[in-house]
């Protein structure tokens, strides 16, 4: 079976970038057996902590996408982060605005794979896993890599968003 577009293009970008997992190997998208759509049904189905899950939030930030990578153990302070960017407005983006810059839906956003770069702020709480599980285009896909990975291949920017 072929996989889906999105998913080749999240494989073709870690690939580009020489991204790798935790234990060196090269980061490799996996399909899981079924959709995960929360941090908790990835962290069960991998047999991993919640924290050690980057969710992949898009948010609406003065009208521009912004990709937040967080730990799965906390939710994002939409104000704080906000002040810290020094941006007006930060809200959590509609469907067709995720949609629309990621190319990929909610529940299966990757940290790569788009369009086009996005400004993007990694959690430095996930900086305390040796190896980080994101998600790989689509809801049932993931793959695995570091902090300090998802800082390169993204060019993220490290701060602390919960």
């Amino acid at each position: 079976m072929q996989p889906h577009p999105n998913v080749q293009a999240v494989q073709r970008a870690l690939d580009d970038a020489g991204a790798r997992s935790g234990s060196g190997e090269a980061s490799l998208v996996r399909l899981l057996p079924e959709a995960v759509h929360t941090a908790a049904a990835a962290a069960e189905a991998l047999g991993v902590a919640v924290g050690a899950i980057a969710n992949s939030l898009i948010f609406d930030a003065d009208d521009a996408p912004l990709l937040v990578l967080t730990s799965g153990a906390h939710r994002v302070d939409t104000a704080g982060l906000a002040a810290t960017l020094g941006v007006t407005h930060l809200r959590r983006a509609s469907p067709e605005f995720v949609k629309r810059h990621t190319g990929q839906v909610i529940g299966g956003v990757a940290p790569v794979g788009h369009p086009a770069p996005l400004r993007t702020v990694v959690d430095t709480a996930l900086a305390g896993y040796d190896e980080v599980w994101a998600a790989g285009g689509v809801p049932r896909a993931v793959f695995p890599t570091t902090y300090a990975e998802l800082l390169r291949i993204t060019a993220g920017t490290p701060a602390e968003v919960a």
